[in-house]
Order: structure tokens, then C-alpha cells, then sequence
């Protein structure tokens, strides 16, 4: 499965790739902030879209709504990335489109089960 994930602390890049590769199996394409993301978006074909919500520039939601404007971005799956951990905007985040939050800061054992429960949970 192939993840497009957008982040731009290069800690967190780093730990969430030897995390989603090395213990979760997924293949990742990362890009450090939105204007990266959208350089390469329209040949990128992913299987999920992992987004941080703060960046410099543009946001998590303003960019998937950017990502929403190609079609074959339009039905993948995003989940967003963040601190923002309070349950009205958790909310907030799942009515932009999103099938899933994961809160910062993440366990790099279970992300990759976690992101695997969120797009099942989407699928049932």
C-alpha cells in the first residue's frame, strides 16, 4: 500500500517512515510541506493521503481540498496528523473528508495499524 504523507517537522518525517516501512510494510512518498505535495500530486497515485493539519503556507484541510480537485485524488482516503487532539476538532477535521485522525505524538509500533483499522473501518 502506498502512503502520500505530508509533514513538515523532518523528525517526525523520518520516525513515520522507518515506522510505516519497517513495521507496517507500506511503501511512502513523503513531501515536506504542501507546495512539494502539489508539485508531484497529479503522477502520484496513492492508496492513502497521511497529512499533517499545521504547516507553514497551507494547512492538512486546505490542501486535501486542493488534492480533491484532481479526480483521481478525489475518493482516497486522508487522515490527518495532529496535536489538535480536542473532540470538536477531531470532528471539524472528519467533516473535510477525512476517515481518520491519529494524534501527535504517534506510537511508530501501532501506526501503521492504526492507519490499517481507520481505512477497514471506512471499507465496512
Amino acid at each position: 500500500m502506498k502512503i502520500f504523507h505530508v509533514e513538515d517537522d523532518a523528525d517526525i518525517r523520518e520516525i513515520a517512515r522507518m515506522s510505516l516501512e519497517m513495521v507496517g510494510g507500506f511503501h511512502v512518498d513523503q513531501y515536506e510541506h504542501a507546495d512539494a505535495a502539489l508539485a508531484v500530486a497529479a503522477e502520484a497515485r496513492p492508496d492513502v493521503l497521511l497529512l499533517d493539519v499545521m504547516m507553514p503556507g497551507m494547512t492538512g484541510p486546505q490542501l486535501l481540498a486542493e488534492l480533491r480537485k484532481m479526480d483521481h485524488m478525489a475518493h482516497v482516503p486522508a487522515i490527518y496528523m495532529t496535536a489538535r487532539v480536542q473532540p470538536q476538532e477531531i470532528e471539524a477535521f472528519k467533516k473535510t473528508g477525512a476517515v481518520g485522525v491519529i494524534l501527535k505524538p504517534f506510537d511508530p509500533v501501532t501506526l501503521g495499524q492504526e492507519i490499517t483499522e481507520m481505512l477497514q473501518s471506512k471499507a465496512a
